[in-house]
């Protein structure tokens, strides 16, 4: 049986190996597309665990909860292959492992240890109670643009106090007080935001010795892998930790930093052998993803950017079938042709689930998605976790939130008339007003709720009810005697989900959304029980159904957007060019190689912003492994007007001899109503509707937007979107009653 550094890099080239059999000091590895770094990395870890350092001494740090799982996992199979354990080692997130902080010392700097993680939708409703606090109106403040002022002040360490002092115009004075008071609502319901998680955490590192000299105790060994994403405050936490034994490993490619807008900083990668200056510097250049032809026109690309670490950029892979460039007369010429290419493939053998179809704004995605449902192609949107953030599934979680942190007032509203239980708007306000004046949550305020300050009788008795069912289920929740149910978590979720009324609220309706959101919920509590499962139990010491629901918590609230990918999709994937980060699919197409799209009209006139376009294009052509296809629209519809564009410089930069190029210009035609809903709803057609009941098609009119349909019922004449109007077709022999 091989041992230590042979067994980790057998079959690795020679930059790998380098990489492999470093264990200390400073290390930066520049990892090109497809250049095998999971590998690397997960095989150096357990190098440096098969070479004596102890598991617990090592800290890895990545962005998403699944690059963490699969990193762990794949550490943990090597070592177990050589018969050794990783007990101990930490892989993490960077939230992750700061919320991990915080819960041993948040106490420190927080004043607890038991807060609630705000996700977007909280911090949404945070921000908008801000703005009234500060008198301000949400159409003259957007929440939106506030809570981007205030994550961004936040990712250069930059607290409520040192902003206030810095705001200098009636603009940042303005944010400085929504600031302020969005700070003292979090604060007010023990709760952070995802920002808050880095900010603190860090701040916890510079201001106390016993944290930092126990974190940098523990944590020897420091890996973070793409470190062209991180922001200040990430740099300022992995370096308090690193400082004094240095061994530190920083994986990452500055040609893809793509992430400026949300904080990420390139001079973290570029200037990192500055700040250690005994770094030693190893890229990874070999691409095992990508044909030989898709290299080269993402190297003929990038070689444009002067901010970038040089790197030869190279495979051994045959060069494959030549990318090509498609210039269409209009977006559904595009969009046509696009499609045409993926059912073309797929006759090929290539499946749906490994091709791709990227663009830079959302906005784009109507048309294609239009041209793929016409030709009946499978296609799925990447939308980030969308389940968490449906209605029923946000309802459920702030009953669980409410659970393990009865001041979060955020949870309260939600969810204290929903379903609805006789309690108003007015009664909220008071009960808000009463928790307030009492320096008290609002939940913890209802115990002092009386028909003599104003509250009606049912509200008050609804109100005690509501109360009284908390309790009920945090002490049966926390007993010994849950420890001996099965699924624990899971029937402590399925319980919420139904004392709280919430099943049998959407089982009143027998309507298609009611019965999904039922299923919605079902869900949530086969995610509790599969948490469960995954989560490691101390026969000794186990956890109690509310402590289990604690960390399950935490989880929902850090996953991120990248983790909402399905790769079994059995369908064409449609994305944003930033969706598609760490991703891979047989066929990539971008659509929308124009100025003011690709690259975006905001960075026309700026180099910076300029070059993370190029870097963001970059990205997207090397997801592709086998087949790439780049288009541009010669006029594209805008604000309802359909205007002549230029081809992307992009373009330009990267056409040469690796480029197959073609012009198309067949005029786009819209298909008529026939063709497109052939054998179902036509002119003249018997339709039911689930309010209206039957009727006959009057009329139809044909709308690049979406048609209309115009159907006589008994009650009158009806005006639909025929997408969403759900017309069943009834049988022959069946006519209106009118």
């Amino acid at each position: 049986m091989m041992m230590g550094t042979e067994a980790q890099t057998t079959s690795l080239t020679s930059a790998q190996q380098e990489v492999v059999a470093h264990t200390s000091g400073p290390l930066l590895v520049l990892a090109g597309p497809g250049s095998g770094k999971t590998t690397v990395v997960t095989k150096r870890i357990a190098n440096m665990i098969a070479n004596g350092i102890a598991p617990y001494n090592i800290l890895a740090l990545t962005f998403t909860n699944k690059a963490a799982q699969e990193m762990r996992a794949r550490v943990f199979t090597l070592l177990e292959e050589q018969g050794l354990h990783a007990r101990g080692l930490t892989v993490a997130t960077f939230h992750s492992f700061c919320a991990r902080v915080l819960r041993d010392w948040g106490d420190r700097i927080i004043g607890t240890t038991t807060f609630t993680i705000y996700d977007t939708a909280d911090q949404r409703s945070a921000i908008k109670a801000a703005i009234r606090a500060c008198e301000l109106s949400e159409s003259n403040w957007k929440p939106a643009s506030a809570l981007a002022a205030i994550s961004a002040a936040k990712n250069k360490l930059i607290d409520v106090e040192t902003f206030q002092e810095e705001a200098s115009d009636f603009y940042t004075k303005s944010i400085a007080k929504i600031y302020r008071a969005y700070e003292n609502i979090l604060r007010g319901n023990d709760a952070v935001d995802f920002d808050d998680l880095l900010l603190k955490a860090a701040q916890l590192l510079h201001r106390d010795e016993e944290v930092r000299q126990s974190l940098q105790d523990r944590y020897q060994y420091l890996m973070i892998d793409e470190y062209q994403d991180t922001n200040h405050t990430q740099f300022i936490i992995a370096n308090s930790i690193a400082k004094n034994h240095r061994n530190i490993c920083v994986v990452g490619d500055p040609d893809q930093s793509i992430y400026a807008w949300r904080g990420a900083d390139i001079k973290n990668i570029l200037e990192f052998e500055e700040q250690y200056g005994d770094t030693e510097i190893v890229p990874l250049g070999r691409n095992f993803r990508s044909t030989g032809h898709i290299v080269k026109t993402s190297a003929l690309l990038i070689e444009h950017n002067a901010q970038r670490k040089e790197k030869k950029l190279f495979t051994e892979l045959d060069d494959g079938n030549m990318p090509n460039l498609l210039s269409l007369e209009g977006e559904h010429e595009e969009a046509a042709a696009i499609v045409k290419e993926a059912v073309r493939l797929r006759e090929e053998g290539v499946l749906l689930k490994e091709m791709a179809v990227l663009y830079r704004v959302n906005a784009l995605s109507r048309v294609l998605e239009d041209a793929f449902r016409n030709e009946g192609v499978p296609y799925v949107v990447a939308r980030g976790t969308a389940f968490y953030a449906r209605q029923e599934i946000k309802q459920a979680l702030s009953y669980l939130r409410l659970l393990v942190n009865p001041r979060d007032d955020v949870a309260f509203v939600r969810v204290i008339n929903t379903p609805t239980r006789g309690i108003g708007a007015t009664s909220v306000s008071r009960l808000e007003h009463l928790a307030r004046q009492r320096d008290l949550s609002m939940l913890e305020a209802i115990s002092l709720v009386t028909k003599d300050q104003g509250f009606t009788a049912r509200s008050v008795t609804s109100m005690k009810k509501f109360a009284e069912t908390l309790y009920q289920w945090q002490v049966d929740g926390r007993s010994e005697e849950s420890l001996t149910a099965a699924g624990s978590l899971a029937d402590l979720v399925e319980r919420v989900v139904r004392e709280s009324g919430l099943e049998e609220f959407y089982s009143k309706n027998a309507g298609e959304d009611d019965l999904e959101r039922l299923q919605n919920l079902e869900e949530l509590v086969s995610a509790a029980s599969e948490f469960e499962e995954r989560t490691e139990v101390d026969e000794d010491n186990p956890l109690t159904p509310l402590h289990l629901l604690f960390t399950f918590l935490e989880h929902v609230a850090l996953v991120s957007d990248a983790d909402a990918v399905d790769p079994k999709n059995g369908a064409v994937t449609l994305m944003t060019l930033h969706a598609s980060k760490g991703l891979e699919f047989d066929f990539v197409a971008i659509a929308g190689l124009e100025e003011g799209v690709l690259p975006h009209e905001r960075s026309l006139y700026e180099d910076t912003q300029m070059e993370e376009e190029r870097r963001l294009c970059y990205v997207g052509i090397t997801r592709a492994r086998k087949h790439l296809l780049l288009s541009n629209a010669r006029r594209r519809t805008q604000r309802g007007l359909s205007n002549r564009t230029m081809a992307s410089r992009f373009i330009r930069e990267m056409t040469g001899s690796s480029l197959h190029q073609e012009v198309a210009v067949e005029p786009w035609e819209a298909p008529s109503q026939e063709e497109v809903y052939e054998d179902e709803v036509t002119v003249g057609s018997v339709v039911r509707h689930k309010r209206f009941g039957i009727g006959k098609v009057q009329r139809i009119i044909r709308r690049t937007r979406g048609s209309t349909v115009t159907v006589q019922f008994r009650g009158g004449v009806k005006h639909l979107v025929l997408e969403y109007a759900n017309l069943e077709l009834v049988p022959p022999g069946i006519s209106p009653d009118f």
